[in-house]
């Protein structure tokens, strides 16, 4: 096998340059997410969603992007894994809006988790990093999206607890096999076996106050910008800095 050490890549002369950056940093993800999935990136939307448990030791794993709006970058999941317990002290949203989040005061109550998002797309040699606080989404929400999914997928949120131990594979696709039946199985029909959204399943957001875009150059002189969200007379703006390979 060759050595760790003697893996390298030389990168391109191409880079990011300030004039060329918009205002706010959202516009630019959407833009470089659609060029990801038309160079047919396997699993574009694919995303390391980092967190820190409340006695403070990080975890990381991949999770899927399914949604984005002004309001940040939405994901679903359980809310008994690992990462639900490291956000379990995230605010609900409001059910109905479109408009950025404010994130909540700390007075009289703790502040909301924080969390932070990486994305890379290595044929297009770009990265994107994202931090901010993580609010919960409203029932209604993750709702319709449970709704949306393969009766499949569905019944594998009813079948899995996810992140705690099982004694093997067989033990897993047996409760699959229990837990479909029960619903109808794969092919049933929604009217005649509805699946209903497991208490313990939905939806978070993360509200970005930091989105780094990283491409790569040559001789390791990589571009790195990033925007900022800071308050100023007239309220929060995004500032754009460029930093250090």
């Amino acid at each position: 096998m060759s050595s760790v050490a003697d893996l390298r890549k030389e990168y391109s002369a191409s880079g990011l340059v300030e004039e060329n950056m918009p205002s706010e940093p959202l516009s630019v993800f959407r833009q470089w997410l659609d060029e990801a999935v038309a160079a047919q990136v396997l699993e574009p939307n694919a995303m390391c969603l980092s967190t820190v448990s409340s006695d403070g030791k990080p975890s990381g794993r991949f999770v899927l992007l399914k949604g984005l709006d002004d309001r940040g970058f939405t994901w679903f999941t359980n809310y008994q894994s690992r990462k639900g317990h490291d956000l379990a002290g995230a605010p609900v949203a409001p059910a109905l809006t479109s408009s950025a989040a404010i994130p909540p005061s700390s007075s009289g109550s703790s502040p909301p988790p924080f969390a932070a998002l990486t994305f890379w797309w290595g044929d297009l040699e770009r990265s994107v990093r994202v931090e901010g606080w993580v609010e919960r989404l409203s029932e209604e929400a993750s709702q319709a999206y449970f709704d949306s999914r393969p009766r499949g997928s569905r019944i594998g949120a009813w079948a899995s607890e996810q992140s705690r131990p099982i004694g093997s594979r067989y033990d897993l696709e047996s409760q699959y096999a229990s837990v479909s039946a029960r619903f109808g199985g794969e092919e049933g029909n929604d009217s005649a076996h509805p699946i209903p959204k497991p208490a313990q399943w939905g939806g978070f957001r993360l509200v970005p106050e930091r989105v780094e875009f990283w491409k790569g150059r040559q001789s390791r002189l990589h571009d790195r910008l990033v925007y900022t969200l800071e308050e100023d007379k007239v309220g929060r703006a995004w500032r754009l800095t460029r930093l250090q390979p």
